[in-house]
C-alpha cells in the first residue's frame, strides 16, 4: 500500500506515543510539523480509511494499526522493485557507489549475508 509523508507523520506520532487521544496527536503534529488541528485531523481521518489507524471511543483515541517494520519492509520492497528489478544487490551497489562505506558498515553487511546463507 502507498503511504503518503502525511500519514507516515502520523505513524511517526503514534509509534513514538503509543495510543493517544487525537487532540495529542495535533499538539505533536503542531509542533514536530507546523500543523493545524484541522490538517491534523483530516490525516487521521484518512489514516482510518485506510485502516492504518483506528479510533476508539470515548476520546477519539487513536493507536496504529500497522507497525513501522511492517512499513519499512513494504516501502524496501517497492523502491527495491520499482528501482531495481527487484534485485536487492543493484540496491546494495547502488549505495555502496554513492556513499563510502566504513569497515563497520561493510563488516555488518557482511554478517547479514552470513546470516542468510546459513
Amino acid at each position: 500500500m502507498k503511504l503518503f509523508e502525511s500519514e507516515l507523520r502520523i505513524l511517526d506520532i503514534l509509534w513514538d506515543m503509543g495510543a493517544i487521544p487525537a487532540s495529542e496527536v495535533a499538539k505533536e503534529a503542531g509542533n514536530k510539523y507546523d500543523w493545524s488541528v484541522t490538517t491534523t485531523y483530516t490525516v487521521i481521518k484518512k489514516c482510518i480509511l485506510k485502516k492504518l489507524v483506528e479510533r476508539e471511543d470515548p476520546g477519539f483515541i487513536c493507536h496504529p494499526l500497522i507497525t513501522k517494520q511492517q512499513v519499512q519492509t513494504d516501502e524496501a520492497k517497492e523502491l527495491i522493485n520499482r528501482f531495481f528489478n527487484g534485485k536487492v544487490d543493484c540496491l546494495v551497489a547502488s549505495l555502496a557507489r554513492q556513499h563510502s562505506l566504513s569497515a563497520d558498515e561493510i563488516e555488518s553487511l557482511k554478517k547479514i549475508i552470513e546470516n542468510y546463507e546459513q
